[in-house]
Parts: C-alpha cells; sequence; structure tokens
C-alpha cells in the first residue's frame, strides 16, 4: 500500500515547542485519515530546527465504497413527510426509494451509495486545512499573505505512492505554498535544493546533507560525543536529560566542543556556575571524575563543522560565559554582605496572598509550627523555628533573583556563611522537599519540622480562604504538597496527629486574637484548647453540635467560626484520604482498604493507618481474611435491609438471655473474646495479632448463618439476633469499617 511523506519546511522553530509539533502533526493528519476511511498501517513524526516532518506507512489508495440506508415515513404518509424525507434522502421521486417491512407495517427507505474518493483527493483536501489550523503556541504572519506559522514557512514535501513506483507529489497550494518534493539540507554546510522521493530516501539524503533527522538520535550523538570529550581529558560530564532535550532542538548537525574558563570562578558554589552556563549558553559543566567537584572547563554543541576546528565558536562563548560568571559572582559576594536575618522585614511589604497576609505572616506561622512540631519529629524546638524564620530569606537575594530555581540552596550556603548551626542551614534547602515523585524527603529532624510546617500552613491557608484544586486544576500544588506531606510522614515513620495540627492552624490563619476564646466555648479546658488532642476535637465537635446555627450566633460570632474551623479540618483530612489512596494505589495496595481504615473515627495518624492498611490486605489475602469478610458483608447487608424496614437502628447489645441456639451463644461469646484480643492488639499498635483474633470470629459466624434464622418469628428473638450481627459489624470495626472494602 502506499506512503505518504509530509515535511513542513521553515524558519527556526523554538525548541521548545519541537516535540509537541511533532506529536500534534501525527494526531492531526492520522486522525483525518482514519475519519476519511483511510485506516494506516504506521506512523511516526519528526523535528529539527528547521523542519516538521512525517511518514505514514500503509495509507489504502482509496476510500472504500459507502452504503447507507435512510429510514422514511410509512407508505401513505402525508404529502409534506414524503417530500421532507425525499429531500434529507436527496432523492428526486419516491419510485427511487424501496419500501421495507417491519413490525410496526411498509415503510419507505432510501438506499445511497457513495463511490470512495483516491486518497490522494483526501491528502490533497486535507494538508491545506491542517497547515491553516496547526495548534502553535505562538505563530506569526509575514509578507503580505495571510498564512500564520510558527516562523515563516519556505516549502511543503509531500509524496505518496507504493514502495514499487514512483510516488507522486500531492497537489495542492496554501497561500501560494504547492506540495512539491523540494528540500534543503543543513542551512551552512549543504544549503542547495535536494529532490526526494519517499521517507528512505528522504532520511539517507539529509543525513547526506548534514542533517540528522530524529531528535532522539541527536539526543544520543551529544550524550556520547560529550561523555567521550570529557572522558578524553580526564574529566566527567555532569548530565542534565532536560538541557540535553533543549539543546538537541537547537541544532540539525551536532559538534562537541570544550571550552574553559577562569579558575577563580569556582569560588562560586557549583550550583551557580551551573546554572549561569546552562541558562545563558546552554552548555554542559564538566566535574572531576575523583572529587565530583567541578572544573573549569564546559562542553557547548555546535551546528557546523567549522573549518577552523570550533576555535571561533569555543572563543565566542568563553567570552559570553565569562561576563555571565562574572555577573554571577558579583551577585554571590554582594548577597553575603547582608545576613538573612536583617533581609527579613522586606518581607513586610510582600504579599503572599490577598486573602493570607504577607510572607512576613506566613513566616512567622511556619515558624510558631515548626516549633510546636518539633517534638513530634525528636528535632530541637528552638533549631526548629530559627530555620523556618530564615527558610524563605533566600527569596530576597540577587542569585535567586537571577536564578529562582536556586532557592533553598542558596540559602543553605548563606545560612551556613553566616555560621548558622548546620541543621538549620540543610533546613533551608531541604524544607521544600519532595518537589517531585523523584526527589527525596528530607531526613534530618530539624528539617522534617520545617517542611511539615511549610506545607500545612500552605494546605491549612488555601483550605480556610477556599481556595482548593477542582478537577485537573491546582495552581496552589496543593495536590504536591499533600503528598510530599504523607511521604516525609511515612518514609521518616513520624507519629504526627494531623488533626491537631490541622485545627490549631486554622485558627492562626485567621490572625484573629478572639479565635481562642471562641474555641474555648467549646471545651471546658479553656486554658489547654490550643493543645487539645484528637479525641478531644472529636468531644468539642460533639458538644458544639448541641447548640443550633441560630443559637451560636447569639452565642458569639467566633462560635460560629470555630465551627467552621472543625468542619474545614474534617474536610482537609478527607483530602489527604484522597491523596494517600493515590500514594499507596502506586505501591500496589488497594484504594478500598485506605477506605475502610479512615472510615473509623480519629484516623489522621498517616504512619498507622499505612500499617493497618498493610496488616488488613495480608489478612484479606488469606482464607480467613476473605470468609470473614463475606460474612460481616453479610451481616451487614441484613442490618441494612431489616434497619430500613423497621425504621430503626439495633446498635443495643443483645441480651444474653434470649440467646437461644448454641451457635448464637457461641458467636456472642466469639465476638466479646474478639473484640477484647483486638483491641488490646490495636492499643499496642499490633495490627497483626488484631487481624489473627478477628480471624477466630470465622468458624463462629459461619455456624450462625448455617444454623441460626435470624428473621424469627418471635419479635424479641428477632431484634435481638438483629443486634448480634451489629455486634459482628462493630467488633470488625476495631481494625477496619468491613462494610467499605469491595469484594
Amino acid at each position: 500500500m502506499p506512503d505518504l511523506l509530509l515535511e513542513f519546511f521553515s524558519e527556526e522553530i523554538p525548541a521548545r515547542m519541537q516535540a509537541r509539533a511533532a506529536d500534534d502533526l501525527k494526531k492531526m493528519v492520522t486522525d483525518r485519515l482514519v475519519a476519511a476511511g483511510l485506516v494506516y498501517e504506521g506512523a511516526k513524526a519528526f523535528a529539527t530546527p528547521r523542519r516538521l516532518a512525517l511518514t505514514v506507512q500503509g495509507v489504502p489508495a482509496r476510500q472504500p465504497d459507502l452504503k447507507e440506508e435512510r429510514k422514511g415515513p410509512k407508505i401513505g404518509a402525508p404529502e409534506q413527510a414524503i417530500a421532507g424525507f425525499l429531500r434529507a434522502a436527496g432523492l428526486t421521486s419516491i419510485d427511487q426509494a424501496k419500501v421495507q417491512a417491519d413490525k410496526k407495517g411498509d415503510f419507505y427507505v432510501a438506499i445511497t451509495e457513495k463511490t470512495g474518493q483516491p486518497a490522494l483527493d483526501v491528502l490533497a483536501a486535507m494538508i491545506p486545512e491542517i497547515v491553516r489550523a496547526f495548534p502553535w503556541p505562538k505563530s506569526m504572519r509575514w509578507g503580505s499573505g495571510r498564512l500564520n506559522w510558527v516562523r515563516p514557512l519556505h516549502s511543503i514535501v509531500a509524496t505518496f505512492g507504493p514502495e514499487t513506483e514512483d510516488p507522486v507529489v500531492v497537489p495542492f497550494d496554501v497561500d501560494g505554498i504547492k506540495g512539491g518534493d523540494t528540500t534543503r539540507g543543513h542551512r551552512f554546510m549543504a544549503p542547495d535544493a535536494i529532490t526526494v522521493r519517499r521517507f528512505d530516501d528522504y532520511v539517507a539524503k539529509l543525513e547526506q546533507r548534514k542533517v540528522v533527522l530524529d531528535a532522539s538520535r541527536r539526543m544520543d550523538i551529544i550524550r556520547a560525543d560529550a561523555k567521550n570529550l570529557a572522558f578524553a581529558k580526564g574529566y566527567e560530564l555532569v548530565e542534565d536529560e532536560g538541557l540535553l532535550a533543549e539543546v538537541a532542538g537547537l541544532v540539525e548537525w551536532p559538534v562537541t566542543l570544550m571550552g574553559e574558563f577562569d579558575p577563580a570562578f569556582l569560588k562560586i558554589p557549583g550550583e551557580v556556575i551551573r546554572s549561569t552556563i546552562r541558562t545563558n549558553q546552554k552548555c554542559f559543566v564538566l566535574r572531576d571524575a575523583a572529587t565530583a567537584k567541578l572544573v573549569n572547563k564546559f562542553i557547548l554543541v555546535a551546528n557546523i563543522e567549522a573549518s577552523d576546528g570550533g576555535k571561533a565558536i569555543v572563543a565566542g562563548n568563553e567570552r559570553v560565559i565569562r561576563a555571565r560568571l562574572s555577573d554571577a559572582k558579583f551577585f554571590y559576594e554582594t548577597d553575603l554582605k547582608t545576613r538573612l536575618d536583617d533581609r527579613l522585614p522586606k518581607f513586610d511589604g510582600i504579599v503572599f496572598h490577598e486573602k493570607l497576609g504577607t510572607q512576613a505572616e506566613r513566616i512567622a506561622r511556619i515558624a510558631t509550627l515548626a516549633r510546636q512540631l518539633a517534638p513530634l519529629v525528636k528535632a530541637d524546638p528552638a533549631k526548629a523555628e530559627r530555620a523556618a524564620q530564615l527558610c524563605k530569606a533566600d527569596l530576597l537575594t540577587e542569585v535567586v533573583g537571577e536564578f529562582p530555581e536556586l532557592q533553598g540552596l542558596m540559602g543553605r550556603y548563606y545560612a551556613a556563611a553566616q555560621g548558622e548551626e548546620e541543621a538549620v542551614a540543610a533546613a533551608c534547602e531541604d524544607h521544600y522537599r519532595p518537589k517531585g515523585a523523584d526527589d527525596s524527603a528530607p531526613t534530618d529532624p530539624v528539617a522534617i519540622a520545617v517542611a511539615l510546617a511549610d506545607k500545612i500552613d500552605t494546605l491549612v491557608g488555601f483550605w480556610a480562604i477556599d481556595e482548593k484544586p477542582t478537577g485537573s486544576k491546582d495552581p496552589y500544588a496543593l495536590r504536591r504538597a499533600a503528598l510530599g506531606v504523607i511521604r516525609i510522614v511515612i518514609e521518616n515513620e513520624l507519629r504526627v496527629p494531623l488533626r491537631t495540627q490541622f485545627w490549631r492552624h486554622f485558627g492562626s490563619v485567621e490572625r484573629d486574637e478572639l479565635v481562642a476564646a471562641a474555641i474555648a466555648m467549646l471545651h471546658p479546658l479553656h486554658d489547654q484548647i490550643m493543645n487539645i488532642s484528637g479525641t478531644d476535637i472529636e468531644l468539642a465537635m460533639k458538644l458544639e453540635v448541641l447548640v443550633s446555627e441560630k443559637e451560636r450566633a447569639i452565642a458569639s460570632p467566633k462560635l460560629v467560626l470555630a465551627h467552621s474551623y472543625l468542619h474545614q479540618t474534617r474536610d482537609l483530612l478527607s483530602f489527604f484520604a484522597d491523596r494517600l489512596k493515590v500514594q499507596l494505589r502506586e505501591q500496589g495496595a488497594r484504594h478500598d482498604l485506605v477506605d475502610a481504615v479512615f472510615a473509623l473515627e480519629g484516623q489522621d495518624d498517616l504512619l498507622m493507618i499505612v500499617r493497618r492498611v498493610e496488616a488488613l490486605g495480608k489478612f484479606l489475602d488469606t482464607d480467613d481474611g476473605k470468609n470473614l469478610l463475606a460474612g460481616v458483608k453479610r451481616a451487614s447487608n441484613i442490618l441494612r435491609i431489616e434497619e430500613k424496614k423497621d425504621n430503626k437502628s439495633y446498635a443495643g447489645v443483645p441480651d444474653a438471655a434470649l440467646l437461644a441456639e448454641p451457635e448464637e451463644k457461641a458467636l456472642a461469646a466469639g465476638i466479646a473474646t474478639a473484640k477484647a484480643e483486638a483491641a488490646a492488639a490495636v492499643a499496642k499498635e499490633d495490627f497483626a495479632s488484631a487481624m489473627t483474633a478477628m480471624a477466630k470470629l470465622r468458624p463462629a459466624v459461619d455456624a450462625f448463618f448455617e444454623k441460626v434464622t435470624v428473621n424469627a418469628d418471635d419479635k424479641a428473638l428477632r431484634a435481638n439476633r438483629l443486634s448480634l450481627l451489629n455486634e459482628i459489624r462493630e467488633a470488625t470495626r476495631a481494625v477496619a469499617d468491613f462494610s467499605k472494602i469491595e469484594g
């Protein structure tokens, strides 16, 4: 079958747009082919700085013929209905329609046949549409034409035909640019026009004329040549995949060269040198293989085999890099003259968010929370507070202003330079971690305290002003912040009651002096309210709901505010449950088990939740676990049906005197034993033993359902047995809510 070769040849396409443009070209062409009934065998797109190319293999030579049936009105229908049917079907007379019978009578049916077009004609109509509709992020119009393209478009190669024959040029015209079979090689080394036939011929001729079409191959060439050049001089390449992809989009014929800079610049932090050279000249830095320290060498990638071996190109890059490193050195030395503490007053005039106050207020909240969290993560409270006070100060430095990606890292350098303790300096950098799935979580206690405080303040703050993630939108990266908290807690095996931290922090976000007094109205421990435990918060919630909304407003507006905090805390915990499900699912755990554990009251200890989930998963993989789950679900289903029918709950304790059958007596005794053993095991955080205790219920549950009729004729006996079923459900809640488990 025929193949299509398509190339759009233009001025330089920005490197950042090339990969997306290649994907868009492939999708636009192949989607239209399939929609036209031309199902192809394969397609691949390519991009270089001056061209977008696509090859589509196995395109049918023509569209299939189509036969369409259109059902019309019944025989004997009004003339208006028949006339409308004829117009819609494209018929001139009802005699051209056929009569078809079905259960409702005889109907007119119009059968139309459409002959498929040659694929060449379909392509001729399709390609101009694609050119005009191409979704460049930015495009331009040039000359007197009306065509928009990312850069001036010079020519379009469009050939179509089978391997056994010479392909033909697809005939079309887009604002004066006609389909053709002519392109050009490298801008400087082979600028003359070349005629191409099909894809293999096209790739080979481009290679001969100093153009490597495949971006991944250009990346491989640059990587290999750069490593070899560095190794030959006794150095090691500092690899950078992002930079590699960008550089591969800047050249069609990569040539690696080595340059150098003044060794005096090595006094600047290595990350500043790397960012300077990377950002300004798109060059790679090198390091000493033995010490892993940077050396005063760099590798650049040229787009030409220069007659002087690249000496002029290297000299030009060295001049620019020398100037840029001089600027960086000046910025760094200027920053060192001002202590981080002395920069903090400037934050008073910088708004973090219009509803959350200034950066200074945010830093104060983080510092307070870091000090409170410190004992929970075994950090020194004073160091945690100090680190939190300094951790954002480098945002006001010259180096970070020039290279924002160095925030945190420069804070570490500046904190160390002014004599801060190592843990405090390290926390200035590590409190941003983990920045993503590939980044590590902080491990030092001080850094952990500040990192948790920073992320919790972000989450609580935006929750308080109702700026929550919606759908795919998450402008404040709140999902990432929650996953960061989860990873820090779990990977460091920390015991952090989130409910208490959220509850306490919602008040600080409001910056209201009367918040503590309002919260105190919900709890008798007036002077200890800000340090209450998760259990105490639940008590406060229960006390609060006894007061009507109207009475709350009369008693104190702050009581309404406190009620809002309680609701937001609960909602934020639900958000964490969703994030934890994502995290555990990626690790192979079942999301319904997370639901089953979170359904229990007071579950805000992420580490214990994970351990419960792990133990529950292992238990449910056993026969005892599967059978007990089936029994609990059966009990829950019966209870749900009967409670709905009777409009009452059977949550009471069963009457031992009404336990008639041996099986129900055995079940009641088994439940009592299992509940006691499971509760004792959970208290010791031995969830495996708690599951073992639950497993002992299985024989009694099986025997009960086999021998005992729950819906007995005796109403008292029936109610007692339903209460016994409720006891099965309640017993398993010592470890999880089995009703949330699938299966």
